[in-house]
């Protein structure tokens, strides 16, 4: 299986970094998706890189206040062997996030992806409309996943209309989380990811701070309920459709 979506260079997870992926093959899950955050995680991702099982991913996140430097992107998206460029995308959740720089950064961003034929790892949170009319805008739209998606069925519709993925993670295995379930009940089987977006979000009685890749399983194993199908053709198909999305 794979998390496609762990940030093992973030504390407190970086600390037991090589700990949590011995423990993650252990129970069945042998590749892990890195995304950095800003130009200063690149170079911890790319060192990571290095363990067989992670696989990187570079850009910049819409919180960080910094211009993103697309030649240096592009660089080390080629010599890393970058899957994806992420994670990046839109948050308009708080104010003091500075909106016209995420735009422009997340349109470069956007556009290099395109260039480079990549996927794209995307963050939103209260820019959904913003988001879905730049996407709609583009000449190509570029592939990729909304991640760590816990939104209701009639939004996530609209993001599989422009032909991207959709990523579940620890939401789904809370039973109050009626709209994320209610989409991973509804997603079309070939457009499912998993995450665990460890360590920023928890699952059902596990904080955030725990979580790792292998609990991956456990959210294979709500997605398996809420769908009605068993936990092996989640894990087969979960796994097929991140290969097939990021060449690996």
């Amino acid at each position: 299986m794979i998390d496609t979506h762990c940030h093992l260079n973030f504390p407190p997870l970086n600390a037991r970094a090589e700990a949590a992926i011995h423990r993650a093959f252990l129970v069945g899950v042998d590749q892990i998706l890195v995304p950095s955050f800003d130009h200063a995680s690149w170079n911890a991702v790319a060192k990571l890189a290095a363990y067989g099982p992670v696989l990187p991913a570079f850009g910049i996140h819409p919180w960080v206040a910094e211009r993103v430097d697309t030649e240096r992107l592009k660089e080390i998206l080629v010599q890393a062997g970058a899957v994806a460029i992420g994670e990046i995308g839109l948050d308009f959740k708080l104010e003091s996030f500075d909106r016209e720089l995420q735009l422009t950064n997340f349109q470069a961003q956007l556009d290099l992806a395109v260039a480079m034929d990549l996927p794209v790892m995307l963050h939103c949170r209260g820019a959904f409309e913003e988001m879905l009319t730049i996407l709609a805008q583009m000449p190509r739209c570029p592939r990729g996943v909304m991640h760590a998606f816990s939104r209701g069925p009639e939004l996530m519709e609209r993001f599989l209309g422009l032909g991207l993925h959709v990523a579940f993670g620890g939401a789904i295995t809370r039973p109050g989380a009626k709209q994320a379930r209610r989409s991973a009940a509804l997603a079309p089987a070939d457009r499912i990811l998993l995450e665990t977006d460890a360590p920023s979000i928890g699952l059902h009685e596990v904080m955030p701070e725990d979580v790792e890749p292998r609990h991956i399983i456990d959210i294979a194993v709500s997605l398996a309920q809420v769908r009605g199908e068993s936990f092996e053709s989640i894990a087969d198909g979960t796994t097929r459709n991140a290969r097939r999305l990021f060449g690996i």
